[in-house]
């Protein structure tokens, strides 16, 4: 595995535009909107990607019979020389790698469901991932929640960027709050004062833009998250941008969300979490 030096990341705009399923944060960073990491078999023709979005999300793809680099992959994803401190999720394409990485690994792939004491190192977590359908009759035709009392709404601003917290928040989709302002677009609930709900762009592509939702702890289970996704995709009816919605299976709160707001699942995916 080498590391591409940024100048050379065009080498990969045709092979991830031949990709069939949701790739948004890869090509954020292989168009340079985000800072990440690409990875390559070679550095002059490469046919081989492993591109790591700062979110720690990451695709692998591309030509799946290159033993060597698949020797140095395994070493990578199991994280043996210890050179990183956080597990990184992995999709694949094409589904031809599923099939490698069965072999690659072996009995060290441990399904989500089984891995019931949430063992982290020395292994490859097999999850799935779940792309969505945006079915805008469906979301005209729900009832809209309305804001509760003490609750107001306003735009994700720069400051509302910075003090946003949790886990799937602006911050690690985006390299600035000045970035995210001008570039991206965001609404952020405010319950008595206090942020609530941030619903952001965490990618935006050529009239489509994918949802990012985070929830203060405290905040969950009262539907401050379906209030804000409301006020982000009533702007993108505005402005006829595609909303975009993907999300873990195991991730039943985003997965049951999305349905609520009119998207529809059409593809599942394994998704790999990495040891750390």
């Amino acid at each position: 595995m080498i590391l591409l030096p940024i100048e050379k990341y065009a080498l990969l705009t045709e092979p991830i535009n031949e990709i069939q399923i949701n790739n948004f944060f890869a090509r954020s960073v292989i168009e340079k909107h985000v800072t990440g990491r690409i990875y390559v078999d070679n550095l002059m023709d490469p046919k081989t990607f492993y591109v790591l979005h700062p979110y720690g999300i990451s695709l692998l793809f591309g030509d799946h019979g290159n033993q060597h680099f698949n020797q140095q992959f395994k070493t990578y994803a199991l994280n043996l020389n210890g050179g990183r401190s956080n597990h990184e999720w992995m999709q694949t394409y094409p589904r031809d790698w599923d099939l490698v990485l069965e072999e690659l690994f072996g009995e060290l792939v441990i399904k989500a469901a089984i891995n019931v004491e949430n063992k982290t190192t020395g292994i490859i977590e097999l999850n799935s991932r779940a792309n969505f359908r945006f079915n805008r009759e469906r979301y005209l035709q729900r009832k809209k929640p309305a804001l509760g009392e003490g609750d107001r709404m306003e735009e994700t601003n720069a400051a509302y960027f910075e003090q946003m917290s949790g886990s799937v928040i602006p911050q690690k989709f985006w390299d600035s709050a000045h970035d995210f302002v001008e570039r991206g677009k965001g609404f952020t609930l405010l319950h008595n004062n206090r942020i609530a709900s941030t619903a952001y762009a965490a990618f935006v592509h050529e009239g489509i833009l994918e949802i990012g939702i985070e929830t203060v702890d405290g905040f969950r289970g009262q539907g401050f998250a379906e209030r804000t996704c409301s006020a982000l995709i009533d702007y993108c009816l505005e402005r006829e941008l595609t909303p975009v919605w993907s999300c873990r299976l195991e991730n039943k709160a985003s997965y049951q969300l999305a349905q609520k707001l009119g998207f529809e699942p059409t593809l599942k995916l394994p998704f790999y979490r990495l040891s750390n």
